[in-house]
């Protein structure tokens, strides 16, 4: 079944599977339209995070929207159910836009840029965090563990987002160099660990 609503056609019912290969485009939108009870407000907050959790974008208010695939088909499907364990009600739609592509993908990759320059506000306060336990002399094992875990934590948030910019946001170059640099000072960093517990023992 086939509708439109604001210059987009809505597929309510589709094959299974959704195109995985070529433009990300092509394969069209998920539509996530939903409704929250007003009390408890919470649950308005929770439904937010977890769509700020999926990368999706808003088109307005309670119309969430993510690049058609089945992992993301699967993510809204489990958050539709949600919604309505909420007392809430949801729509999940296939969608293909007929005008406006350029501006949804736009905002598609904004959002993207947004996560990207988080990453780097992060990288910048793990370098200073490293710098500090130079400038204090804390060259232990412990502090290069605690390190480590932060670096880690920082790849795998990285992955996240590199995984949903399925239209290759700009600001992923510049995070890639920031997280590349928080590399490159812990190596230096755990040398130097290495170096001093080596005089110690």
């Amino acid at each position: 079944m086939v509708f439109f609503m604001d210059n987009v056609q809505v597929t309510t019912e589709h094959a299974d599977g959704l195109p995985e290969a070529g433009d990300p485009s092509e394969a069209g939108w998920l539509l996530l339209i939903y409704r929250i009870p007003p009390e408890p407000t919470r649950l308005r907050s929770t439904v937010w995070r977890r769509i700020k959790a999926l990368g999706a974008i808003y088109l307005q208010n309670s119309v969430a929207a993510l690049p058609a695939s089945p992992v993301n088909e699967r993510s809204l499907r489990k958050l539709r159910r949600e919604i309505l364990d909420m007392s809430g009600t949801a729509m999940l739609l296939s969608a293909a836009v007929l005008a406006g592509e350029a501006e949804v993908r736009a905002s598609f990759q904004a959002a993207r840029n947004d996560e990207y320059e988080e990453i780097v506000d992060k990288c910048d306060d793990f370098l200073r965090q490293v710098q500090k336990e130079w400038d204090e002399n804390h060259f232990t094992y412990a502090e290069l563990e605690e390190n480590e875990v932060d670096l880690v934590k920082l790849k795998n948030w990285f992955a996240k987002i590199v995984e949903r910019d399925v239209f290759g946001a700009d600001g992923r170059e510049t995070t890639e160099r920031a997280i590349e640099s928080c590399e490159q000072s812990l190596e230096a960093y755990a040398a130097r660990v290495y170096a001093e517990e080596g005089e110690v023992g």
